[in-house]
């Protein structure tokens, strides 16, 4: 956090000196009091303007120091916000696999929120606090020291309580922090999630599920705001005590002639002065320690490295010839490998279908060649350069990749296309479309300008691949991997599409995981991968011939020829 605050020092140090001269003119303003009770009248005018003076020093000030600080504390929050959502960009897959996507919302937005309130209130007034209090405890001591005194002793178990409660609350506020996060995951997959809910009738449950993780919410909740009431409760009898102990004996005083009514009067208002800081004091501490908590919650996504990083290279004129060489892959020192001693080799212009049972790995190795996952042994290679040598961008450049699960943006379909490609024309667009078999979008109410909904969820499976395979090939890659990306057309929609990626692909490489015996016949070769590794490869003929796995992979899938 220390690097975030270091460009708004000047401003910060800006906003200290104005707050200390506000503390100067609050602490000041009794003392003129003290010299118009006790002088005589000829010194009542001077002092009474001087005590106006005062006065509106002491707005101006606190009017000075809230338009200073704005600029700093929202550009602190702008900032960690940014810096974590393109940290979030660096990541590799495996992270955002394994971290729930409402825990990740809930630090953008809830914890960082948290941080800006400390930092714009709670750090500003914690150091203005403490030196008002000891600045006014050492001028009751020397107007009147054994009221000083009282009031010094009372501070004791204040700060004695303010420890006790400090270690407990980061407990209890890390607890609800992190629920509420659950709770955000929850609601975000049963936003997504509704068709599937819906249609297996389980909006009981879900609903249950709902409700169990909003009451443990709620429980964490109610404990803290007890830890947090008893405090506050505990902080607000203490300075009121004081504060009667002090108009009693000091009643006493004025009696005695020990003290005159003015400094009387000043004692009380700078006792005054204390009940707010000390009662805020409790507030304050746990909106400090609902900071720091959220300051883990975020350096602990910040301080994640990623297993992903840029290389110095590029490629300056990509031919698209792609290697695997003695490839494997596992997701863990412990885990069973994904990929093991795997050797493919893909020409400029040449197809390859890779073809294997469910769980034999070719969806991981089709993340491989766009960067999206590194191997954990040998290489893969694009014309020559291991892909760990070279910027992601230029990797990424050269290689599209259209899902089986296709992503679409709540966004519209023109800006969904030309993701990876943004200055495409209307003419590339068009033929993108056509390549692509989705020129139902012209038929959408405002054509590719038209919203289609988070997740695409108003459009059918089939336009959601149409679209992906639209933009995949909109960007004119030297590589296109497409990963079982027909798999949700019909039997006419496809034969159109593959006619289509035939003329795509004699300008591409193309890595195709195919299930169907007509999406094979897009391939010049196969590649029969067997768990983990490539057993066989040849052309599709040469395989139905003589490798019966192959045969009987397909006749399982139903689309053998």
């Amino acid at each position: 956090m220390r690097s975030y605050l270091r460009p708004y020092v000047p401003k910060l140090i800006a906003i200290w000196l104005v707050a200390l001269l506000g503390i100067a003119t609050t602490i000041s303003f009794p003392l003129v009091g003290q010299q118009v009770v006790d002088g005589s009248r000829d010194t009542l005018l001077p002092l009474g303007l001087l005590a106006l003076g005062v006065g509106v020093a002491e707005a101006a000030l606190i009017f000075l120091r809230r338009w200073v600080q704005v600029g700093p504390v929202l550009g602190l929050e702008t900032r960690i916000r940014d810096d974590l959502y393109e940290h979030l960009q660096r990541l590799p897959m495996r992270f955002h696999g394994e971290w729930q996507s409402g825990q990740l919302l809930s630090r953008a937005t809830t914890d960082l929120s948290t941080i800006r309130r400390f930092l714009g209130f709670g750090l500003l007034f914690l150091v203005m606090n403490v030196l008002q209090m000891t600045t006014v405890i050492i001028v009751l001591l020397n107007m009147y020291w054994p009221l000083g005194v009282l009031v010094a002793v009372s501070a004791v178990p204040i700060i004695w309580l303010s420890m006790r409660f400090e270690k407990k609350y980061i407990k209890v506020s890390r607890q609800v922090q992190d629920e509420q996060g659950d709770l955000a995951t929850l609601v975000e997959e049963s936003a997504i999630g509704i068709r599937t809910i819906k249609a297996f009738g389980r909006r009981r449950h879900i609903h249950g599920q709902y409700m169990d993780s909003a009451r443990q919410l709620h429980s964490s909740s109610l404990a803290r705001v007890d830890l947090s009431a008893r405090f506050f409760t505990f902080l607000e009898v203490i300075p009121n005590l004081t504060l009667a102990l002090v108009l009693l004996l000091g009643a006493l005083a004025v009696g005695s002639g020990s003290l005159t009514p003015g400094a009387l009067m000043a004692f009380t208002l700078l006792a005054l002065q204390l009940v707010w800081p000390i009662a805020s004091m409790g507030y304050i501490l746990a909106m400090a320690q609902e900071s720091m908590t959220s300051a883990d919650r975020v350096m602990e996504v910040m301080d994640t490295v990623p297993a992903i990083v840029d290389g110095p290279g590029r490629i300056a004129e990509p031919r698209g010839h792609l290697r695997l060489e003695g490839v494997g892959f596992r997701f863990g020192d412990d885990d069973p490998p994904v990929l093991r001693d795997l050797w493919l080799e893909v020409r400029p212009g040449e197809t390859v279908a890779v073809v294997g049972a469910t769980g034999s790995g070719k969806t991981t190795l089709t993340a491989l060649i766009p960067r999206l996952l590194d191997p954990t042994e040998g290489r893969v290679t694009i014309d020559g350069h291991d892909l760990r040598d070279l910027r992601l961008e230029s990797v990424r450049e050269v290689v599209a990749t259209a899902f089986e699960e296709p992503t679409l943006f709540s966004m519209s379909v023109r800006e969904n296309l030309t993701l990876g490609h943004f200055e495409a024309s209307d003419e590339e667009l068009h033929q993108a479309l056509e390549v692509a078999q989705a020129t139902f979008v012209h038929d959408l109410p405002w054509g590719m300008d038209t919203r289609i909904g988070e997740q695409g969820m108003s459009l059918s499976g089939g336009q959601r691949q149409r679209l992906a395979l639209a933009r995949a090939v909109l960007a004119k890659p030297k590589i296109l991997v497409l990963d079982d990306t027909l798999s949700a057309l019909d039997v006419e929609t496809e034969a159109l599409v593959e006619e289509a990626l035939r003329h795509v692909l004699r300008d591409a490489t193309g890595i195709v995981v195919a299930h169907r015996a007509s999406t094979v016949l897009l391939a010049d070769k196969v590649a029969l991968l067997r768990e983990g590794t490539i057993t066989h490869v040849g052309t599709h003929q040469e395989l139905l011939a003589t490798v019966p796995e192959y045969r009987e992979l397909l006749a399982a899938e139903e689309v053998l020829t």
